[in-house]
């Protein structure tokens, strides 16, 4: 009686079915960002965006890839890592050189500037009165929020690697804390990031001030391996540029202070190359 409850245990778990349907197996695509916020809130910013991109491109899926900091992204995205890259300007560059191509970019290239923070009772009141004290940045690597305010800082009077004490430590929040704590005199960082830590805990908007801001440069690439077929980074970027259309996407752009994508190739960022020759030249070397 025990093997006739088995055969139809067996019989109704295991029976063959056949289907005129094909078995689809999906495509499971890495996308990185850089290190724009801390991994916790990376995921909450762009895990929208890509639950968006998997809804709505047939037979495949995006799966994000946070990192601890600039260094870790730089290791993965050098080495082909990620399938498709949200990098910043100068990291595109480098991936374009390292066998990727741009296919798109954040739009609101004027909000793409650096911009220090100090404390409104710290005294300093002219770029010279940084001379001899510590200033906090995320990383060596990061365009908007370090090499382009350590490029004003440096044509402004102050010679970056011999008059400040310049302090690395790993994201946007923390080189905002830092300044906050008064571990730093002065803290170096972009919009986004400083428009959303301070709306989160107010008395950081109480007791700092954007005291220097610099020109803007083009924003945020987004890049992609060759191997990755042409049909699918066409309908990526297509319902990228199409956020700002509908509630939905609207409210993805919301959580990245965005107001949308565009396309864009290899030659749109040229400017930063230019802008890095400069750099080098003027302010520190890049390794």
């Amino acid at each position: 009686m025990g093997l006739s409850a088995c055969n139809e245990q067996s019989d109704e778990d295991y029976s063959l079915k056949f289907t005129d349907s094909p078995i689809v197996t999906e495509t499971e695509y890495i996308f990185g960002i850089h290190p724009l916020h801390n991994p916790q809130r990376l995921f909450e910013v762009f895990g929208p965006m890509m639950e968006y991109l998997s809804n709505n491109i047939e037979g495949v899926s995006f799966k994000l890839e946070a990192s601890r900091n600039y260094a870790a992204y730089d290791k993965k995205l050098y080495a082909h890592k990620f399938h498709f890259s949200l990098p910043n300007p100068f990291q595109t560059i480098n991936a374009v050189d390292k066998g990727y191509r741009v296919f798109g970019k954040m739009g609101d290239d004027q909000n793409f500037r650096g911009i220090i923070l100090v404390r409104k009772d710290s005294g300093i009141n002219k770029v010279s009165d940084l001379k001899g004290t510590a200033v906090s940045y995320p990383a060596p690597t990061a365009l908007a929020a370090t090499m382009m305010p350590q490029y004003y800082l440096q044509t402004n009077g102050v010679n970056v690697m011999t008059e400040l004490d310049n302090q690395y430590v790993g994201s946007q929040e923390s080189s905002i804390m830092n300044v906050f704590l008064k571990q730093t005199m002065a803290a170096s960082t972009w919009p986004p990031p400083w428009k959303a830590l301070s709306e989160e805990r107010p008395e950081l908007a109480e007791q700092l001030i954007v005291k220097w801001e610099t020109e803007p440069l083009l924003n945020n690439g987004l890049v992609v391996l060759p191997e990755v077929p042409n049909e699918i980074v066409t309908q990526v970027i297509n319902l990228l540029i199409q956020l700002n259309q509908h509630d939905e996407g609207r409210a993805i752009l919301a959580r990245m202070e965005l107001s949308g994508y565009e396309a864009a190739t290899n030659e749109t960022y040229l400017p930063i190359r230019d802008f890095i020759k400069k750099f080098t030249k003027e302010v520190r070397p890049l390794n």
